[in-house]
């Protein structure tokens, strides 16, 4: 602690420049009159110095996060920060404002546009801007946009694959990862110095309804321009970044440039510990290369969709450019590491950053983490397995678990082990042993409560803000029970911009494999509004759509959009009402849909 610069003091006065106002109080609710936004609550951060329950690094993070309203980034260019997990911008153009990132929920979007218009004027919306794939950044946009406009001609434009994205990350493993995500934004916790303090990128995700409007224009290539209510875009492709789907853009008019997610005050995760595919760090610190070189000379500002912006030229490629080296560092000495023998754990545990780097305060890892950011680039690379062929076919936990605790003498014996290890500060290994205690023995309640208390320790000292809402929420689940999963994974919206491909695919994943082996079922699937058709074959417990195909069929269906809506939720009889149509067997339809497994979005996290 005593390395870190704690009299370095530029981002206390960046994070407060060009204040324009806030709301007051700054909540926001939905149509029920149920919170979804709460920024109030954070209020105990007003305090200067942190609590020992708080790593006085995060707590610092969290008072500059906190701060909310409608910032002027340079005149022309607005943000407001602090309404939702991400920043929403407004561009001013000729005839209205263009919005970029319109946050998670419509209802803290339309928030934030109206704090906008009471400062700058009733400008009406000319164009959306998605800057990636991530929900954080489209989720809002109905709040700021209707349908009916941009069906009309405003232009909402997107990075190419930017729908196929945004819809498998919430549909293909949304329930897990939904449920994953309650532990990692604190969403059971308290807020409070005990509880939930922020999560390093924002405070936490609000809570309200989740839309999507299709993007009408799509980027393709880095150098593309596009000119949106006469404001010039020229833009840089970044897929396989931050997201899959991503670009960064340059506002020469206004010597600025927006890098989206992939440059914040923070390092940021390389695999999120919610769940979601590897990201390519060689190619994160890449595009920031490249965005210095072809922009750099020619801004005066950087903005993202998170945290506050950074002024100046040399300023903005100095910072840039040890986020590039962020990057590449992890990369490149992971890989170093690996050819010399060492497992990503190993790795993990040895890795130091250089010293530029860890004075750095948006180098620190609030939100992504070293240890876990190094282990994501060995799975990349090695996959799951470390070489040794004594880890290739380990017991499960539970199983484990119980042989553990006998092999050591008993439950009695592991706890007496446990609680000398945690008067002792080896809470890593304490937790450790309990964990096996507990999978072997899910009701002990000495052993949870001991387990509870050794994370509780171990979160309240940790300066990742995701850590730190994991464990507690461990704590919380060990104590209280199932927490279930406070998001819903795949909202109305997103299961409207379906494709059938799409469709298929979820409904594949879903197939419960063991009821459906005896199946052997064939329908004809015909999607009017898409102009296409599908022969879908379950055998073998597996989902085969093939586009065009031939071949008998027990059953052809006739599938408008708003019926697809109903069947990707397992609705049949909505999905009638809606329009479906059936030619032939209705039981085969049935059949398909009976051995579909809904997920659980409750399921133990803790126990087995």
């Amino acid at each position: 602690m005593q390395q870190l610069p704690f009299d370095d003091t530029r981002d206390l006065e960046a994070v407060q420049r060009g204040f324009l106002g806030t709301r007051t109080p700054c909540t926001v609710t939905d149509a029920t009159g149920r919170v979804v936004w709460d920024a109030e609550s954070y209020a105990f951060l007003s305090e200067d110095e942190a609590p020992d329950t708080v790593h006085a690094s995060l707590w610092r993070q969290s008072q500059l996060v906190v701060v909310h309203g409608l910032f002027e980034v340079v005149p022309g260019i607005y943000q407001v920060r602090g309404f939702d997990l991400s920043n929403i911008t407004f561009i001013e153009g000729d005839e209205g404002v263009i919005v970029v990132d319109p946050l998670i929920s419509t209802e803290t979007a339309a928030a934030a546009l109206a704090l906008y218009r009471e400062h700058r004027g009733d400008r009406a919306v000319t164009g959306v801007v998605y800057t990636h794939s991530h929900v954080d950044h489209f989720g809002g946009v109905k709040g700021v946009l209707t349908q009916a406009e941009a069906d009309a001609g405003v232009p909402v434009i997107a990075p190419a694959g930017f729908l196929e994205h945004a819809i498998a990350e919430n549909v293909y493993a949304g329930t897990a990862m939904a449920r994953r995500a309650g532990y990692m934004y604190g969403a059971a916790l308290p807020r409070g110095p005990r509880g939930q303090v922020g999560a390093g990128l924002g405070q936490t995700t609000s809570t309200g309804t989740v839309s999507l409007i299709a993007p009408t224009v799509h980027i393709r290539e880095t150098g593309e321009e596009l000119v949106v209510d006469g404001v010039r875009f020229v833009f840089q492709m970044a897929p396989g970044s931050e997201a899959p789907a991503e670009f960064h853009f340059h506002l020469p008019a206004f010597r600025a440039l927006c890098m989206a997610e992939n440059a914040t005050h923070t390092l940021h995760n390389i695999l999120t510990i919610r769940g979601a595919l590897v990201r390519d760090a060689r190619a994160w610190a890449g595009y920031l290369t490249e965005a210095i070189e072809l922009f750099g000379d020619t801004s005066e500002v950087v903005f993202a969709s998170h945290h506050w912006p950074t002024w100046g030229r040399d300023e903005l490629r100095e910072y840039l450019g040890l986020q590039r080296d962020l990057y590449a560092y992890l990369h490149d000495q992971t890989l170093r590491a690996l050819n010399n023998g060492l497992t990503g754990a190993e790795i993990a545990e040895e890795f130091v950053l250089p010293p530029a780097l860890e004075r750095s305060w948006h180098a620190r890892g609030y939100y992504g983490s070293v240890s876990h950011n190094v282990k994501a680039i060995y799975q990349r690379y090695m996959g799951w397995y470390d070489g040794n062929p004594a880890r290739l076919w380990q017991l499960p936990p539970a199983d484990a678990g119980r042989r553990y605790v006998n092999a050591i003498g008993g439950a009695d014996a592991v706890l007496a082990i446990a609680r000398t290890a945690a008067a002792e500060n080896e809470l890593r290994w304490a937790a450790q042993l309990l964990d096996h205690l507990v999978f072997a023995e899910p009701e002990n309640e000495p052993a949870r409560e001991l387990l509870a208390e050794v994370l509780e320790r171990i979160g309240f000292a940790s300066e990742n803000g995701p850590w730190r809402d994991a464990y507690l929420s461990g704590a919380y689940e060990l104590r209280e029970g199932v927490f279930g999963t406070p998001t819903e994974a795949a909202a109305g919206d997103l299961l409207g911009a379906l494709s059938p491909e799409l469709f298929f695919d979820s409904l594949a994943v879903r197939i419960d494999g063991p009821r459906a082996w005896e199946l052997d079922i064939a329908t004809r699937w015909i999607f009017p509004d898409h102009g296409t058709d599908f022969r879908v074959t379950l055998r073998n417990g597996v989902l085969v759509a093939v586009s065009g195909a031939a071949g008998p069929v027990a059953l052809t269906l006739t599938v408008p959009r708003p019926a697809l809506v109903q069947l990707a939720t397992g609705d049949l009889p909505g999905a009638v009402a809606a329009g479906l149509q059936l030619d032939g067997d209705a039981s085969s339809l049935e059949s398909v849909f009976g051995v579909l497994d809904a997920g659980n979005p409750s399921f133990p996290i803790m126990t087995p």
